[in-house]
């Protein structure tokens, strides 16, 4: 009697560790929907599956063109002990004078809800605007 016992209560041990083993369904795949330039959704191309970032979608061709359209450009760029801390996923480092940018640059470049563009130094950066961290950059857009 006591050895069934305890062999149900190893099965029962073994069925629920498998069962919390097993990954969601929806693993990897990105909750929130964005915005592309053209008004449609964001391809799955253009968010992380890991972090559900945002990926910028313009070229920075044409973020130079822009740019320089708007008379950005000629920005110094950030010293490269903290441009090499401008990175994905990373939150904006500390004492980094971030510049908002002209509403008509805005204008020109995609739309992501919950996401906002800033100028750092020469660098246009995409930031999530809830938690500040980098969802992208466009490395010497205004220099």
């Amino acid at each position: 009697m006591r050895k069934r016992l305890v062999l149900i209560g190893l099965a029962a041990l073994l069925a629920t560790v498998s069962a919390a083993a097993k990954p969601p369904d929806n693993k990897g795949r990105p909750t929130s929907e964005h915005s592309s330039p053209t008004g449609g959704e964001v391809s799955d191309a253009d968010v992380d599956r890991a972090g559900g970032l945002a990926r910028i979608t313009v070229d920075i061709g044409t973020a130079r063109r822009l740019a320089a359209d708007y008379r950005l450009s000629g920005q110094q760029a950030l010293p490269p002990g903290i441009r090499k801390n401008l990175a994905r996923g990373k939150p904006l480092p500390p004492g980094i004078a971030k510049r908002s940018l002209p509403t008509p640059y805005l204008r020109q470049l995609p739309v992501y809800p919950g996401y906002e563009w800033q100028m750092a130094g020469s660098d246009l950066v995409l930031l999530e605007a809830a938690s500040g961290v980098i969802a992208d950059v466009l490395i010497d857009v205004f220099n």
